[in-house]
Order: C-alpha cells, then structure tokens, then sequence
C-alpha cells in the first residue's frame, strides 16, 4: 500500500487536464453543481482558519460546519496581534492556496500521495468537528477520496487529483464575491472581512478586495502552471 502511495505516476494526458478544468470551472460558475460542491469549499476555508490558528499558538476547540455552506471555527488565545489576524485572514484564501500546494505535488507526479494526505487532513478535521451535518459533510468527502484511491486505476485518480486542484483554484474568487453582496444587503460584524477590520482597523471592504486579488493572483499562477510550464 504504501508503494502505492509514494509511487510517482506519469502525467496524464493535456486533454485530460483541460477537461477537468472545464468540468471543475462549471461546477463553479453553474448554480445547482455550485450549491453541492461548495460543501468543499467550506471544509477548506474552515480548515485554513484551523490550521493556521495552531499554527500561530492557538488552541482550536471546534469546527461547525453547516448546511447553508457556512462554517464556524473557535480558537481560543490572545483576541487580538497577529496571530488573531493571521486566523482570521485564512479563511478566504484557504481554498486557492490549498489548490497551489496540490500543484506541487501533481507536477512530481504524486497524485495518490495527494489524496491520500487529503484523506488524513480530513480525518484530522473530523476529531474536531462539533455537528452532526459536520460529520456528514467530512465523512462523505473522505469517503470519495479514499473510494477513488483504493478502487480506481492511476488514470483515474489523476483526472480525479487535477480536477479536485482545479476545482480548488477556481473557487477562492466566487466566495469572496459573494461575501461583499451579503455584506451590502445584510451587514454583519461576524464576517471575516468585518472582523480583520476590527482588529486592524482597516475598512472591511479593503479586505474583501485584498481576499479577491490574493486569489485571482494565486488561481493565475496555478493555471500557468498546470498549462504552461
């Protein structure tokens, strides 16, 4: 098994990785693939707020994720320095950065050590899950990964690895767009942007626009990549 996992396998074919990117550019921009998919998305977002905050010191007491896609960690630590800022901020740009570093790992060829090191990120997050709808949206998404590592050829599994990566750099931008429409129609200080202003005291509206150049830049880079070089 663990042949398997560190094996290094060939590049799939260039048609192969633009259809993913099609089919994984689709299920964003197209509403009812969105509304299910998503689901992944909150788990990465979630997951870069965890991370991070252990990461600067922290201590992560619980993940929410929950049925309107929306999501809640809590750390407990200093309410306010760079850490706070740190965990905050990571949120937004957790997906498009995620989908990056999954980059490196397909260009060396390590697409069954990708979904498996996604499989143990999962499980980890699940020990720190505090709902039922949690546990249902991390079990499920476990158990896809890990249905197509263990069950599918290597050709597979890369169209699936290139259109999880794919999928992950595309979807950084749309929720941050719509982070400022709810913010224009509904204001709320619990958002991410709302409270980085708090704490820094710069406008929240300038951090939605510095999530947004932060992905476009980071899913330009990713596309470069994984066509061009």
């Amino acid at each position: 098994m663990w042949q398997d996992v560190l094996s290094v396998q060939p590049d799939p074919e260039q048609w192969i990785i633009v259809t993913a990117a099609a089919i994984a550019l689709a299920a964003v921009l197209l509403g009812p693939p969105w509304r299910v998919a998503r689901n992944v998305v909150t788990i990465a977002h979630e997951g870069g707020h965890a991370i991070v905050a252990l990461i600067s010191g922290r201590q992560l007491t619980g993940i929410r994720l929950h049925s309107d896609t929306s999501g809640v960690t809590v750390s407990r630590g200093k309410p306010t320095g760079i850490g706070m800022i740190l965990t905050v901020f990571a949120g937004y740009v957790a997906p498009t950065v995620i989908g990056l570093l999954g980059i490196l790992m397909l260009m060396s060829g390590r697409v069954t050590a990708l979904l498996w090191l996604s499989i143990v990120v999962l499980a980890a997050m699940l020990l720190m899950i505090r709902n039922l709808y949690g546990v249902i949206s991390i079990v499920v998404t476990g158990a896809v990964v890990f249905g197509v590592s263990w069950f599918t050829p290597h050709e597979v599994q890369a169209a699936f690895a290139y259109l999880f990566i794919w999928f992950l750099l595309f979807a950084g931008v749309r929720p941050v767009i719509e982070l400022q429409s709810q913010r224009m129609r509904q204001p709320s200080p619990h958002s991410d942007a709302d409270q980085l202003a708090r704490l820094t005291g710069l406008p929240g509206t300038l951090w939605v626009m510095v999530f947004l150049l932060v992905n476009i830049a980071v899913t330009g880079l990713g596309v470069w990549m994984l066509l061009f070089q």
